[in-house]
């Protein structure tokens, strides 16, 4: 299917569901996304995938969200923190055992989608919005040129993926709209356990960071070879 226009894909999904799920990361892409389509559709529902379970900063700027937008956010587990687990991922060897015998079960973003659609009553094969900009990288322009702006085998659709920079910029001014502190903290929106979200979060948010390690001990390595690199012990 040739990629519609990205008001022409909110308009065709509308045609055919008049309730809608939003994948909603918290970034300046999932935000434009849910104001270009909540003119569209009866309901708009919000789910939130967390990496690590109730970070402070991350419910802080998800209550800001839901002022702001009075819509109520579901957070539900990333796909990758099981995977995190399951593969032992920055955990000591006495945490292996203990993470094999409470066998957490693998899913993808399909399962999740599905769990979404059972809790708020929705049919499955209910399509979810997302953020996906063509302008973010040229692996994701060909994609959306190969397959399409709605994919219909992956429940998914791209209301905003011919938008650019200043169409997103446009939006907020519109919109008089805040975004959350990550991009203040670290340049973008929160998604990873790498070094470019880490030290931050160590330097700001000192809580989440224990929280962290708590689930991923052996996180603290990757900050102390930077301190150590950069003279800091």
């Amino acid at each position: 299917m040739a990629a519609l226009s990205g008001i022409d894909t909110i308009k065709e999904v509308a045609k055919i569901q008049r309730r809608t799920l939003l994948a909603f990361s918290g970034g300046k892409d999932a935000v434009a996304t849910h104001l270009a389509i909540r003119e569209h559709f009866d309901e708009v529902i919000p789910y939130y995938l967390y990496l690590i379970p109730h970070l402070e900063f991350v419910d802080e700027q998800l209550d800001m969200y839901e002022r702001q937008f009075g819509f109520k956010i579901t957070q539900l587990p990333h796909p990758s923190l099981h995977r995190w687990l399951n593969t032992f991922m920055g955990q000591p060897p006495q945490n292996c055992a203990v993470i094999e015998d409470a066998r957490l079960p693998d899913f993808d973003y399909t399962d999740v989608q599905l769990a979404m659609c059972e809790q708020y009553g929705l049919p499955d094969n209910t399509l979810v919005a997302d953020g996906v900009r063509a302008a973010d990288s040229p692996m994701r322009r060909i994609a959306i040129q190969t397959h399409g702006s709605i994919s219909y085998n992956l429940f998914k659709y791209h209301p905003i993926w011919d938008w650019k920079k200043a169409d997103l910029i446009e939006c907020f001014k519109k919109h008089n709209v805040k975004l959350g502190s990550d991009y203040k903290v670290f340049g973008r929106s929160f998604d990873g356990l790498d070094l470019r979200f880490l030290l931050p979060i160590k330097k700001h948010y000192p809580r989440d960071y224990a929280k962290i390690l708590e689930y991923v001990p052996l996180a603290d390595v990757e900050v102390f070879r930077w301190e150590c690199a950069n003279g800091k012990y």
